[in-house]
């Protein structure tokens, strides 16, 4: 059995080359197009005070990185119109009495208008003005009452100091391509014997189930560890992701996931009856993958239904081990929850699998 899959992968140069071919581009397009780290909106300046103070201000928002000052206009009517175009995201307006309130000892207010139809840029937005409000309070207070803040807290980020998006997008992009080339491989397995006419030869053989089965995964079991390969090192190479942790325990740990996703493909071959039902079915499976795992929303801001239907999916798991290996640097001790967890949904899905072939052979 693992000989006749072998001869068809070799046969079938095609798929291979796909396989093996469409990880690589699969990543260098998702690291660079995924970005979660909103940089750089779109600022329009309303500044009707025109004084020092005004633009030293405009120059801290800057400085955020948040903002990309693109212009000034005249009022907030042709500040709405910017942001109305989509030419602009945000607008920051000064009032008149900026400068004066600030001498005469008191607050001085500014308003920033936001185009929050994107929750994400807003989001960024409201934390880089929160940001540029508290720099300039403490220079305004240190230069001129020589007063620090009263409250000061430091902020070390550790595991991606820099909080870049591919640091914590291609580590997840391995476990979603694996997902997809795996589920998608042998969802079509027995199915294309079916349509090919081959099954009943199958069938005949004295092999067993069980060992039908092995046959059938093995072969892509390798394909997924060659996957595995070309998207870790495109990633360390193009996008710089540290390797805190051990490959051989990542590689090792890997082999649990991509039989449940194996497994995740031989039940829907086994429930299909073409080839276009598999990929459908096979489609069905893969969005709330990307959707629930935490792949890119964190799981934590999701409701308490959506988060328990993230636990029955395997990539959930996976990317747990993922992350931590690869950034954290954690061992397996650290892991075993997320290791159980595969461990049983991948002989759960194998069994469900070999059982219901059975039911087919009767």
């Amino acid at each position: 059995m693992l000989w006749k899959e072998f001869l068809q992968l070799r046969r079938d140069r095609l798929t291979f080359a796909m396989m093996t071919g469409l990880p690589a581009v699969q990543l260098l397009l998702f690291g660079y197009a995924i970005q979660t780290d909103v940089r750089k909106l779109p600022t329009v300046v309303v500044d009707e005070s025109r004084s020092s103070e005004s633009r030293q201000l405009v120059q801290v928002l800057a400085n955020t990185d948040n903002f990309r000052i693109i212009t000034s206009v005249p009022d907030r009517h042709v500040a709405r119109r910017w942001i109305e175009r989509g030419d602009a995201r945000v607008a920051l307006v000064i009032p008149p009495d900026y400068q004066r309130n600030l001498r005469s000892g008191k607050t001085g207010v500014a308003q920033l208008l936001i185009d929050a139809a994107d929750p994400q840029s807003s989001g960024a937005a409201i934390s880089g003005a929160q940001l540029a409000a508290q720099a300039r309070g403490a220079q305004l207070l240190a230069t001129r009452y020589q007063l620090q803040p009263p409250v000061e807290i430091r902020v070390r980020p550790w595991y991606n100091p820099a909080q870049k998006s591919a640091v914590f997008i291609v580590p997840g992009i391995v476990g979603v391509l694996l997902t997809i080339t795996m589920t998608l491989i042998t969802s079509t397995a027995i199915v294309r014997e079916r349509e090919r006419g081959t099954l009943e030869q199958l069938i005949v053989t004295p092999i067993g189930k069980s060992s039908l089965m092995l046959g059938k995964l093995i072969p892509f079991m390798l394909v997924g560890y060659v996957q595995m390969t070309v998207v870790l090192s495109l990633g360390v190479w193009f996008f710089d992701i540290p390797i805190q942790g051990s490959l051989p325990l990542l590689y090792l740990l890997s082999l649990v996931f991509i039989v449940a996703s194996l497994g995740v493909g031989l039940l829907i071959s086994t429930v299909a009856r073409s080839q276009v039902q598999a990929m459908q079915l096979s489609f069905f499976f893969l969005l709330p993958n990307i959707l629930l795992s935490g792949y890119i929303f964190p799981r934590a801001a999701m409701p308490e239904p959506a988060q328990w239907l993230g636990l029955l999916l395997p990539l959930t798991y996976f990317l747990d081990i993922l992350r931590g290996v690869l950034l954290k640097g954690i061992g397996v001790g650290d892991l075993l929850r997320q290791l159980g967890a595969l461990s049983l949904l991948a002989f759960v899905l194998f069994t469900v699998s070999v059982r219901r072939f059975s039911k087919t052979l009767d």
